[in-house]
């Protein structure tokens, strides 16, 4: 069987394995580099807190789970050390959810760990195919840009 034969059911489950091992390799990674409680979830709702903080139901909202889903990651990452809960500027009544440092530095080893996990896909498949497989992904990806709303679309 060719690759133009293979069932269709295989290319989701290729681009998931991918993914996966992706993820597993990170985690691996910033648990050596002192981030040993983090997993996929916390890091996709650091991306959604963002640099500029966001308030739980709007957590809720960009992970695509409830505000009560979102306020109990909230808690694990505040337990943690990754983000701080701060009265917000623009509305006494609200709560702002704001990285910690540690929680930047986290996001920040992240990018440095997927630079060197892509280059090392780089050294086994070559620059022109890892060039190819992106630009084709873009090409069939929705533009709306990166959905951090992984945890909600699994539940």
């Amino acid at each position: 069987m060719t690759d133009a034969e293979s069932p269709g059911f295989e290319l989701p489950l290729l681009l998931f394995a991918g993914f996966r091992s992706l993820i597993d390799q990170l985690h691996t990674e910033l648990a050596e580099r002192g981030h040993p409680d983090v997993r996929p979830a916390y890091g996709f709702a650091m991306q959604a807190i963002g640099v500029r903080g966001a308030t739980a139901s709007e957590i809720g909202r960009r992970l695509g789970v409830s505000k009560q889903a979102a306020g109990k990651t909230v808690d694990r990452l505040a337990g943690l050390g990754y983000v701080e809960r701060v009265d917000d500027p623009q509305d006494a009544r609200r709560k702002l959810i704001r990285l910690t440092p540690r929680g930047t530095d986290a996001l920040v080893q992240s990018a440095e760990i997927f630079d060197r996990l892509r280059a090392r896909w780089v050294d086994k498949l070559g620059a022109d195919r890892v060039a190819q497989l992106e630009s084709s992904l873009r090409t069939v990806v929705p533009v709306a840009g990166f959905p951090v709303d992984v945890p909600g679309w699994f539940g």
